[in-house]
């Protein structure tokens, strides 16, 4: 009995050891055994010990005893040291398990170590494809009653039961089986026959999805045989004469599988059948599809954001324009009287080699297929900008142009400085896709002023412009738009322009000596002068000078911002009463304070440009290499500071929240310089480099109608790169080498008997040993364009091309344009240090989106104005001046 009775405790403690793991804490342990021998004592009686056992079984009886007595002790637990003995009716060492109640259940036998469980059998079955029992739900086994889940579980002193992990794997795989039963359904035998049918489709089906997500690429090269061959129709035709419903059947099980994954279809299959193939230009569809997103975006925009008549005070008077004679405009002229020698290269058309050599303000004729224009306006060019008119006015085009008085002319950015300075406006005609003879570019007025050089200059982007028929009386002129002006004595000047012919009209000018221009050169008075500091603060601007201008995007128009040379942003409201921020002048015009000012950066604000979507935000570049992004609620810090390179302009296109920025390439590092798409940070992607250049990048502009970009550099190249999609992580563009194309390439070569060019800066000397070569792109159509000489030639130049930087950079691009304009959006113009300034059309481009909007804007605006136009006024007639 003793023996018997000092086996019984071994053969619990292994059993119970065996089912809770070896989890037992070791100091605990260590506590039990220095008191084995008290609770020996206390707790088993003392018939339990036979003396007269031999010294090993009494030594294997004492171990047994102190382990029975451990054991008995952690049943009757720490509250309760008499509590009742465990039960051993023939359990095996079975430890005894309580249920609610407290009424000891009977044991329950432990299956054999061979047998399998119930889960691996039901997987076993559906192995091997047999009728398997349907598991009962988990919810349900969870609402099984008490005595099933406290069945099998054994509750320690701490009250927690030790097989929850084993339970809950075991509900785990029963919830696995259950899946697999749902998604595998055994075939009927009914179905038959049918069964291999739909097993072929559902095969040709994976097949042929599987190789057009292999196919389907960014590479027009691959998808240049857009023809199905004889194979794949049969292969169609064969799948088209099932019928309709075992299509359907065998598409239910994919749909099915794709809902239990979460309901997401995959988004390639919704995109990319958009999106295959060639465009009727040429260009892959997905180039071309942003484009005519953009375009609608920008034409419902426009709507929102565009107004037909604004600053209704400022209208442009006769007695405020007098025209110049002879001996006055001169002084306000660019020095050079011609052009230097070029030709002109079209891609498709053979060379005649003609040199031409344009007068100052002449124009060479417009060529009939390609319609592009070239003028001479005497200088360098430094500032562009585009008169914005009404969509579907189908009125002529204007651009405004400023160009050094001389070729070889420096200006000094550190202090202020005045001096002569001529505007140029130039009429381009109307501009129009029809086809018909183009007519000639001609200048139409120019303005003279006193104030310095120009470095920017900014048109009203809605509600300046006016019909030329609208009815003013004397002395008012229809208007044609507002301009502002940068110069270098630190001023931004307001100008009123009327209509060339109002101008022509209404002028019969007093001349005091000599006659008049054959050109309209006129001093004009300004409506209003935009100057930093305050009522009390001298005249002198304490910033510097002024690099760049912005117009608020969005109606009413009435706040400008500016970048000066001290890194300081100042933001004017135009239609202000505040006696501290507008001063009447005695000629009538004003002087206006900012209401803000900020210091942006360290150095010079080289470019500033708002957010044509929200006018809450605005971005600026400096000379200090960083580019900011700016809440003007929040003027504090910055939304974003990034510092790469130094920047020479920004754009900001309508649809997305970061700017493409041109670049010097002094501080780029190699195989970087070029233009760059930067986030503004919301969206946190990383730079997308947009075209590698090789030179410095002047000057950059962005089409909000073509979601393109256009760039010269220094080169003499003129780029343009059609942008992808930017609101998605542009890393994953392809090949974004076929998204850009060359407009035209400008090439200074040696003249008659030179072998080489010269190496001066002297523009004397460079003219007349060398001429400049323009190759012309065709841009009415893309079609096999990879393979075509302009772009052969532009990736060869992108990898290796020569830089002369100790000569005249007769050929180089300073300013490059987009028209704002819908009835000439296709347009670009560009102009350099030659002084010849070229017009091109991006025919090609166009979509038809611009088609569909062109005609529908043009109907709108002959119902507003009808055939007897009127000023564009709120109240429907030209506001009176204020004298």
């Amino acid at each position: 009995m003793a023996s018997n009775a000092a086996r019984r405790p071994r053969c619990r403690e292994r059993s119970r050891r065996g089912r809770s793991g070896r989890g037992s804490v070791t100091a605990g342990r260590s506590r039990e055994r220095e008191g084995g021998s008290r609770e020996i004592r206390a707790a088993s009686p003392p018939g339990d010990v036979d003396a007269s056992a031999p010294p090993e079984e009494g030594g294997e009886a004492t171990k047994s005893q102190k382990k029975t007595a451990r054991h008995q002790k952690s049943k009757t637990g720490p509250g309760d040291p008499n509590g009742p003995a465990p039960a051993e009716s023939g359990a095996r060492g079975e430890p005894s398990r309580t249920s609610e109640n407290g009424s000891v259940p009977p044991p329950k036998a432990p299956g054999k170590r061979g047998r399998k469980s119930k889960t691996e059998m039901l997987l076993l079955k559906l192995s091997q494809d047999l009728e398997c029992p349907t598991p009962e739900p988990i919810c349900v086994q969870k609402m099984l009653g008490s005595s099933q889940a406290a069945e099998g579980l054994e509750t320690p002193p701490a009250g927690r039961p030790k097989r929850r992990a084993a339970k809950v794997a075991l509900l785990y795989l029963q919830e696995l089986a259950e899946e697999l039963t749902s998604v595998y359904q055994p075939p009927a035998p009914t179905q038959g026959a049918q069964e291999p049918e739909l097993e072929r489709i559902q095969k040709k089906r994976q097949s042929r999805r599987r190789k057009e997500e292999e196919t389907d690429s960014d590479d027009p090269a691959r998808d240049a045989d857009f023809v199905p061959s004889k194979e794949v129709l049969l292969q169609v035709e064969e799948e088209e004469e099932g019928s309709d419903a075992p299509l359907s059947e065998a598409s239910e099980p994919e749909l099915e599988s794709l809902r239990g994954h979460g309901g997401k279809t995959s988004s390639a299959g919704r995109s990319k059948p958009q999106c295959r193939g060639l465009a009727p230009n040429g260009f892959h569809n997905s180039i071309m599809a942003p484009v005519e997103k953009c375009s609608s975006l920008t034409c419902s925009l426009r709507d929102q954001k565009y107004s037909q008549w604004e600053f209704p005070d400022w209208i442009p008077l006769v007695h405020k324009w007098t025209c110049l004679s002879e001996s006055e405009a001169a002084p306000y002229l660019p020095a050079e009287e011609k052009s230097p020698l070029f030709s002109i290269q079209r891609e498709g058309i053979e060379d005649d080699g003609v040199l031409y050599r344009v007068n100052r303000f002449s124009s060479l004729q417009p060529h009939e297929e390609r319609r592009d224009v070239s003028f001479f306006v005497g200088g360098p060019v430094w500032a562009m900008e585009w008169c914005p008119s009404p969509e579907g006015s189908a009125a002529a085009q204007y651009v405004a142009i400023y160009c050094h008085g001389s070729m070889e002319e420096t200006h000094s950015v550190a202090g202020l400085h005045g001096g002569p300075a001529l505007l140029q406006l130039w009429g381009l005609g109307t501009l129009q896709p029809e086809p018909g003879p183009p007519e000639a570019a001609g200048l139409a007025y120019a303005i003279a002023a006193d104030h310095g050089c120009v470095w920017d200059m900014k048109f009203c982007p809605s509600g300046g412009w006016e019909l030329p028929t609208a009815p003013r009386k004397p002395p008012q002129m229809s208007r044609l738009g507002l301009l502002a002006v940068a110069f270098s004595d630190g001023k931004v000047l307001l100008y009123a322009l009327p209509h060339p012919a109002a101008l022509r009209r209404a002028k019969d000018t007093q001349v005091k000596d000599g006659s008049l221009h054959k050109h309209i050169i006129c001093k004009v008075q300004c409506v209003a002068t935009l100057q930093v500091g305050s009522i009390q603060a001298g005249s002198a601007s304490e910033c510097g000078q002024c690099f760049s201008l912005s117009w608020m995007p969005s109606k009413p128009h009435h706040h400008l911002a500016a970048g000066f040379y001290d890194g300081t942003v100042a933001l004017w409201n135009l239609l202000t009463k505040s006696l501290l921020q507008c001063v009447h002048q005695p000629d009538g015009s004003l002087k206006l304070y900012p209401f803000r000012c900020f210091l942006a950066h360290d150095h010079a604000v080289r470019s500033i440009e708002w957010c044509k979507a929200d006018s809450n935000f605005l971005v600026t570049a400096g000379s200090d290499r960083k580019i900011k992004f700016w809440d003007l609620r929040r003027l504090y810090e910055p939304i974003n500071s990034i510092k790469r390179f130094l920047s020479t302009e920004v754009a900001w296109l309508l649809p997305y929240n970061g700017v493409t920025v041109a670049q010097d390439n002094c501080y780029a590092s190699y195989g970087l310089c070029g233009i760059h798409y930067i986030d503004a940070g919301y969206l946190g992607f990383k730079a997308y480099f947009v075209a590698p250049r090789k030179g410095t990048v002047w000057s950059i502009s962005g089409s909000d109608w073509l979601n393109t970009v256009a760039a010269g550099d220094i080169t003499g190249e003129l780029l343009a790169a059609v942008l992808p999609d930017l609101a998605i992580n542009p890393l994953n563009v392809k090949r974004s080498s076929d998204r850009r194309f060359p407009v035209y390439k400008a090439d200074l070569l040696p003249g008659d008997g030179e072998t080489a060019l010269p190496k001066t800066r002297r523009y004397g000397e460079m003219v007349t040993k060398t001429y400049i070569r323009f190759r012309d792109t065709d841009l009415r159509s893309f079609k096999n364009f990879p393979s075509r000489e302009p772009m052969r030639r532009m990736h060869a130049q992108e990898a290796k091309a020569e830089l002369s930087l100790d000569r005249l950079q007769l050929e180089s691009l300073h300013k490059v344009r987009f028209s704002p304009n819908l009835d000439s959006h296709g347009w670009l113009v560009s102009g350099g240090q030659a002084g010849i300034v070229r017009a091109h059309c991006l025919a090609g481009l166009a979509t038809a989106v611009s088609h569909r909007l062109l005609p529908e804007r043009r109907a709108r605006f002959s119902s507003l104005f009808g055939d007897q136009p009127s000023s564009p006024s709120p109240n429907g007639s030209p506001p009176l001046p204020t004298e």
